[in-house]
């Protein structure tokens, strides 16, 4: 037997206390314990169980549960909510959430609680495409349990069953789960040997109740075809980029094996392609029972329109096979109808691309290593999210969880969580905490955010103020630039505008908007209005003259010029130049079409929208994409990719 103290190391979990949280109303009674298995479980997920008794009326029942890792629940065989990926995702050493669910019709006279753990974003080795200490560190871990179920008799007793030393835990069907990698699942397993399970000190400070949205089983594509590519691969197209995961149905025969493999595209020749995936094998490994079988995967998810069946026990019909989309249970509010064809399916790759981005935190992608919740793409996509859908919720938790990471020094680390450390904080990354909340608070009209977020907001603010190395702009420190800039230097992917001058631009933005902030809370910003005012005079003096496209736009749309109007006909008449073309990359198009078309130069703006040809946003539909993709050139012209 291992010993409680070489388990607990073995999780690598470091709760960090949080007082603050801690209210007069136990979030999980305290007597609930958390469990995790007694023995080294590997890569297989584990089953703890709890089964009690009862002869009395049920008045009401309810169940709050979390754990460290990801959890389905079944109460008496049926399954407990919609959650899927449940707790979700946060700042696990100081934010963990806890999820009730009303059981009342589900608890009998004779009841098991059985509840399957697997990695999920806790334990999984994440990111993939290096290899930090930290990264290790979670392959490492042990996921645990904590639960209370609460009943409330009609003779007015209550009883609650908690998760103790009581429990046992089990091998469960899914032999491996994880983020990146996939799903394995043995539909004949059976392991008839419960042993005990190992109670340890978890996070009982961390604890919070659910405060984002859940992710559920939002939609159901079906296959629109299956077919042999030219090398003779089994592929189901389900005609759209997805993200969650596929459900088939297959007759088989016992320990016949199925092996699916994900991808988004077919490469130029009609084979299945996904070594964009990088080191990620997104794969599903399924080892039949005998007879007629349904199955999902459970406890992963993935970014995929295409599946490689490499083993499969005959070639299927498409409609053995549906694409269930998981994202966070927002409510569509925008919508955009035209009579152009193409701009009608760019704005559906807009909305599916947000669908795929925002599983519980706005990631960057939903396919490779990564699926991570990079600052800068949240402040790109914030507004026009917030107009597709309704992410007040959504963005509130997420934000919360970049306050709690945000550094000592007011420093915000390129993702939320911060599973990269190391990484240097970057202007109009770690803007991020001052625009998110700002565009929320203009979106909604909500202050609350503003209240909840000013702390953080201010300390970015003073974490500039403070790293620069010129007063009153912001230079000398290492930043993404503008990524993926169509202008950059040949193997470059930051772009040519200044990273000085963009983060100056930022600095100023920033404030600017923290000074609105403050103001709307009723707070004297005299000394940052001030602060604004001063870099605004020595951003104007540092850089007189823009050199980019994306320097003329930032000038112009953070009110950094003296003639803004006369900025914005040099900024025409340089696209004209260069062929009607945009050259600005991550940092200068999300206000390219704002900036002329606020100057007079609307029908300009709209050569650009509708421009068909690389470099330009329709082009990538006109390649046939459903979603957005990251690189203007993600498919090339010659058909090969990026």
């Amino acid at each position: 037997m291992v010993q409680m103290g070489e388990i607990y190391s073995h999780s690598g979990f470091r709760p960090e206390k949080v007082t603050e949280r801690v209210g007069e109303t136990m979030i999980i009674n305290r007597n609930a314990k958390w469990i995790r298995a007694s023995e080294y479980t590997g890569d297989v997920c584990p089953v703890f169980t709890g089964a009690w008794k009862t002869d009395k009326e049920i008045g009401s029942a309810t169940l709050r549960i979390t754990s460290l890792g990801v959890y389905e629940a079944l109460l008496n065989g049926t399954r407990v909510g919609d959650f899927i990926l449940a707790p979700g995702w946060t700042s696990y050493g100081k934010r963990l959430q806890v999820q009730t669910y009303d059981v009342t019709g589900l608890v009998s006279s004779e009841n098991q609680l059985e509840v399957t753990v697997g990695k999920g974003w806790y334990a999984s080795p994440m990111p993939g495409w290096i290899g930090p200490a930290d990264r290790a560190e979670r392959a490492q871990r042990a996921v645990g349990l904590l639960a209370e179920l609460k009943i409330l008799y009609r003779d007015g007793t209550e009883e609650s069953i908690v998760t103790d030393e009581t429990w046992k835990w089990r091998e469960s069907r899914i032999r491996f789960s994880e983020i990146y990698d996939g799903e394995t699942y043995d539909a004949a397993f059976e392991d008839a040997q419960p042993k005990p399970v190992l109670c340890f000190e978890g996070p009982y400070e961390a604890l919070i109740p659910q405060e984002g949205e859940e992710v559920r089983e939002m939609e159901r594509v079906s296959a629109k075809s299956v077919f042999l590519s030219p090398a003779g691969e089994m592929i189901v197209d389900f005609g759209q980029e997805v993200t969650g995961y596929v459900e088939f149905a297959v007759h088989a025969g016992q320990g016949e094996k199925i092996r699916i493999l994900h991808g988004e595209v077919l490469d130029c020749d009609g084979n299945f392609y996904n070594a964009n995936y990088r080191s990620a094998k997104a794969e599903i490994n399924y080892t039949c029972r005998q007879g007629y079988q349904v199955w999902h995967p459970h406890l992963t998810f993935f970014g995929f329109r295409y599946l490689k069946l490499a083993a499969f026990p005959h070639m299927p019909a498409p409609e053995q096979f549906t694409a269930i989309v998981l994202y966070s249970d927002m409510k569509r509010t925008g919508y955009i109808r035209c009579g152009h064809d193409g701009l009608n399916r760019l704005v559906s790759n807009v909305i599916w691309g947000q669908k795929g981005n925002f599983l519980d935190v706005p990631t960057d992608c939903p396919q490779r290593d990564e699926r991570l919740g990079w600052t800068g793409d949240a402040q790109v996509f914030v507004k026009a999210a917030s107009l597709n859908f309704d992410v007040e919720k959504f963005f509130s938790k997420w934000l919360r969880d970049l306050a709690v990471d945000q550094r000592a020094d007011g420093g915000v680390g390129t993702v939320v969580p911060d599973y990269l450390p190391g990484d240097e904080p970057s202007a109009a990354w770690g803007d991020a905490a001052v625009i998110c909340p700002w565009q929320i608070y203009q979106t909604y009209g909500n202050p609350e955010i503003l209240r909840q977020q000013f702390v953080s907001m201010k300390k970015w603010v003073d974490y500039i103020t403070r790293k620069t190395k010129e007063e009153n702009l912001w230079i000398g420190s290492t930043h993404f630039g503008d990524w993926l800039g169509l202008d950059a230097a040949p193997g470059s992917s930051r772009g040519a505008t200044r990273e000085d001058f963009i983060a100056s631009a930022f600095y100023a933005f920033s404030t600017k908007l923290l000074v609105k902030a403050g103001q709307v809370l009723g707070k004297d910003m005299s000394a940052y209005r001030t602060l604004h005012e001063r870099i605004v005079r020595a951003f104007r003096k540092k850089f007189p003259v823009c050199t980019t496209q994306t320097e003329y736009v930032l000038a112009i749309r953070f009110r950094l010029c003296e003639d803004e109007q006369a900025a914005a006909d040099e900024l025409a008449e340089r696209i004209r130049r260069e062929g009607i073309q945009m050259k600005t990359g991550f940092v200068g198009t999300p206000y390219l079409l704002h900036v002329l078309g606020d100057h007079g130069y609307g029908e300009l703006a709209y050569s650009l929208l509708l421009r068909e040809e690389y470099p330009s946003w329709l082009y990538s539909v006109g390649k046939g994409a459903t979603t957005i993709w990251e690189h203007w050139d993600g498919i090339t012209r010659d058909g090969r990719f990026w």
